[in-house]
């Protein structure tokens, strides 16, 4: 079991699943569900080499007249799902999705924080410890970094709901601290920061897949009609990241151990 406050699970929503298909079993090595799963939305499993890594939703109608837009979102493992989203309403978040749950899966809501950022709050309905996140596993999130207003509010508000906490820092010049954060399962070590957001920047938790090379990488993004935004760059440690758009203009990271070329 997770402890609370552990990122449990990752989940795309698309307004095409096929083709972020193609697109993200080429970029991460994926095998994306070729059809949905029975049942009566479009929902497909992301399959890394070693297991499952996440979620792909297709948006309908409904979800796009409610405001649904395609998006990487992330779900905090928590003890008890309906008091989670109570205290993030107490804080000033918002609900966005009431609590549900879903047969052999477990409880979920989806809530935003004090800054409008939103996230998932999950109780599984097993006990099983979920591998979604892995800080060196091909194929998964290796690291998740939130884009705040105000980091310094949101990383009190992560750290008294969720038990994510603050384990270092980084000086970035004029934008601030690049701050690290750890959780229950990661005992100590940083599975992601907390950062303000520049200026014009979007924000909200963004995430990074690890991929074994970010040159290849980086072709096969753009190869498959996404764009490199930022990098290839090397960060502290020597790995290197770059940060993409999506075809449908969705924004995420990778990061690999190497460089090639």
């Amino acid at each position: 079991m997770n402890a609370h406050g552990s990122f449990i699970w990752y989940e795309l929503l698309t307004r095409d699943a096929g083709q972020a298909k193609a697109f993200y079993d080429s970029v991460c090595g994926w095998n994306i569900d070729a059809q949905p799963a029975p049942g009566g939305m479009d929902y497909r499993m992301i399959n890394a080499e070693d297991g499952q890594a996440g979620g792909v939703m297709q948006l309908n109608a409904d979800m796009v007249a409610g405001g649904a837009k395609p998006v990487w979102l992330g779900y905090l493992g928590v003890d008890d799902v309906d008091a989670s989203v109570a205290a993030a309403v107490a804080e000033g978040g918002q609900v966005h999705l009431p609590a549900f749950d879903i047969p052999g899966v477990g409880r979920l809501a989806m809530v935003t924080d004090p800054q409008g950022v939103p996230f998932y709050v999950m109780r599984g309905a097993v006990d099983a410890t979920s591998t979604a996140y892995q800080r060196m596993g091909f194929g998964h999130v290796s690291w998740n970094e939130l884009l705040a207003p105000d980091d310094a509010a949101a990383l009190a508000f992560y750290a008294k709901l969720f038990n994510i906490e603050k384990v270092g820092g980084m000086p970035m010049g004029e934008m601030g601290e690049y701050s690290f954060i750890a959780n229950g399962d990661s005992k100590g070590e940083a599975v992601g920061a907390v950062m303000k957001a520049p200026p014009g920047a979007p924000t909200g938790w963004g995430f990074y897949f690890r991929v074994p090379d970010i040159t290849e990488a980086q072709a096969k993004v753009e190869a498959g009609g996404g764009t490199v935004v930022q990098g290839p760059m090397e960060v502290p440690g020597g790995e290197w990241v770059i940060n993409i758009v999506d075809p449908e203009g969705v924004t995420c990271g990778l990061v690999s151990p190497g460089k090639s070329g």
